[in-house]
């Protein structure tokens, strides 16, 4: 992730800095494929008008850290949708209709479960 600066913004703008994030898979065996295609992303942070007043700049890092979490909460959110996809792809291409039928995990599951030792019956 970056932070950038507009170059010489108008007078009746605030100046505006850029949060971005730019995404490459640089380990995928297809590039074809929409799961492995870059992204980049970016949040608008307007500048302290006055960068020397302790409050603009404790404003400006408070709405920096609130930008990086929702960049992140947006990367995050773009990735798992890829892999979902991705996944499905898989499964339609093996003629498989869920992870559990493959012998993989039970997301529903898993996400039920998270946090618990759960203990398995010897019936299953």
């Amino acid at each position: 992730m970056s932070s950038e600066t507009d170059p010489a913004p108008a007078q009746d703008t605030a100046p505006t800095s850029h949060l971005k994030a730019s995404y490459v898979n640089f380990h995928s065996a297809s590039s074809s494929s929409f799961a492995t295609r870059p992204f980049d992303l970016s949040t608008p942070l307007p500048l302290p008008k006055d960068p020397s007043a302790t409050d603009q700049k404790t404003a400006y890092l408070r709405s920096l850290r609130d930008a990086v979490s929702g960049l992140q909460s947006r990367v995050n959110d773009e990735l798992t949708r890829r892999m979902e996809d991705e996944a499905s792809q898989t499964a339609g291409e093996k003629g498989i209709k869920s992870a559990k039928e493959a012998g993989g995990v039970d997301e529903a599951a898993e996400e039920e479960n998270y946090g618990e030792e759960v203990v398995q019956d010897d019936d299953e």
